[in-house]
């Protein structure tokens, strides 16, 4: 009889802030060409103002990193070597891109299958639903993951302990990262009107006009 498989536990995280959001098309991170396509998200916690109740979910996967870091390369997660990933980690590796910086930590979220994501209402998020752009770099939101380890089997490129994305549910809006504006609020020039009221003719471009006058 085969073994059966035993389940992970399933985390709920505290709300964080979405970095490099890719959770509609699968794909390929690094150089290895044996790596398989994922979806994914960069996120980022300030535990500084995490609520009572986001201190005790945050607690629970650090032990559970902890755990499986002990399980798996026999030392304690804070204790992991330089050459083993520890998932989680200090925001300030990073504190040349924005959002990132001192005080916070961040993780990459990633799965093999597309993750469900909702609103705050439960509704649906998702280009098949035509609010995809709901979904952008800055936007709060929190998830559910598992946490593993990775890297164990001989010959396997890089090892550590990770966290896996299950679902995301977005919780409010935040101000954008990657300073991307919305095409309605780039166009509020006035038009000018003299572009509505001309014929396709009047662009005829038979003439010797070469526009030497706006060199």
């Amino acid at each position: 009889m085969a073994e059966e498989k035993k389940e992970s536990t399933r985390f709920t995280t505290p709300v964080f802030r979405m970095s490099f959001p890719n959770l509609y098309v699968a794909r390929k991170s690094g150089d290895d060409p044996d790596a398989k396509p994922k979806f994914g998200l960069s996120a980022i916690w300030t535990p500084a103002n995490f609520t009572p109740r986001e201190k005790e979910l945050w607690l629970k996967i650090m032990k559970e990193l902890d755990a499986i870091s002990r399980k798996d390369f026999g030392s304690p997660w804070k204790e992991l070597p330089d050459n083993v990933r520890r998932g989680v980690r200090d925001g300030s590796a990073k504190s040349g891109l924005e959002g990132y910086g001192k005080g916070t930590r961040f993780a990459n979220l990633t799965t093999q299958s597309r993750p469900g994501v909702i609103t705050k209402d439960k509704e649906d998020i998702g280009p098949e639903h035509g609010n995809a752009e709901l979904i952008y770099p800055g936007c709060f939101c929190r998830a559910t993951v598992n946490v593993y380890s990775f890297g164990l089997k001989k010959g396997s490129k890089g090892k550590g302990v990770a966290l896996g994305l299950f679902n995301v549910q977005k919780v409010k809006d935040g101000d954008r990262l990657d300073n991307r504006t919305a095409a309605k609020d780039d166009f509020d020039e006035e038009l000018d009107s003299a572009w509505l009221d001309q014929e396709d003719s009047d662009f005829d471009n038979s003439d010797d006009t070469d526009g030497d006058d706006f060199e």
